[in-house]
């Protein structure tokens, strides 16, 4: 497995790509956001990890074009705000995943293998739910105002979400159906990107939004008439 790191922090960047390649990944490094994103145009790799504050491109700059260009690689953001809002917009940029600085050696490995088992999921055909489609070859969120492309991570919480839109679903259930206990992910990783789903489902005129009930769960259901 083939993976892009990018990461200014030269001795940081060092230290995490021993790390992988002990563990049998080929790794290219890359020190700012230019070098990521012509790294990204040069070969092919089976994931990212891109650091958010680099020069020349930041990491959701390099995030934003490559996703422009149709580029799907599977991408973990590493940055070391904490902030909701940032974590929302690397989201919506198109990452798969996000992790914050400082973090353990074994959660980015097991952040890694789940990212890279989720790579090329492919269903038979489309998902549907009223008005609003899924599109497994695309990883695009059909409905009647536009498309908007998903994330890995999105696609597959979207997926289970429409494949079990009657029920009332718990954030533990749905942590262990998208995340896997594995990942070691932290639950309120659920909430963002429940969060960043429900933005893009208004973005795209959907009939359909993801209802939270309080201390229960959420529900993919017909948004209430005004």
């Amino acid at each position: 497995m083939k993976l892009l790191l990018a990461e200014d922090e030269r001795d940081l960047s060092a230290a995490i790509a021993r790390v992988l390649k002990f563990s049998k990944y080929d790794v290219r490094q890359a020190y700012d956001g230019q070098e990521a994103y012509d790294a990204l145009h040069e070969e092919s790799f089976d994931g990212v990890i891109l650091d958010v504050m680099m020069p020349k491109l930041t990491g959701f700059e390099v995030l934003q074009r490559i996703r422009e260009e149709g580029n799907n690689v599977p991408v973990i953001i590493l940055t070391a705000r904490s902030e909701l809002d940032d974590k929302v917009l690397g989201l919506d940029s198109g990452a798969d995943d996000y992790l914050t600085k400082p973090f353990q050696v074994k959660e980015l490995l097991a952040r890694i293998r789940a990212m890279l088992r989720r790579k090329g999921v492919s269903l038979v055909e489309p998902h549907r739910i009223g008005d609003t489609s899924l599109n497994p070859d695309t990883f695009e969120l059909v409905a009647s105002k536009g498309k908007v492309r998903l994330t890995n991570k999105e696609f597959r919480l979207m997926e289970y979400l429409i494949n079990n839109k009657n029920m009332l679903l718990s954030t533990e259930r749905i942590m262990e159906a998208v995340w896997d206990f594995d990942s070691e992910a932290e639950i309120n990783v659920v909430w963002v990107f429940i969060s960043a789903l429900r933005k893009k489902l208004e973005q795209i005129g959907s009939a359909y939004t993801i209802k939270a009930v309080r201390g229960v769960g959420y529900q993919l259901a017909l948004k209430e008439e005004k």
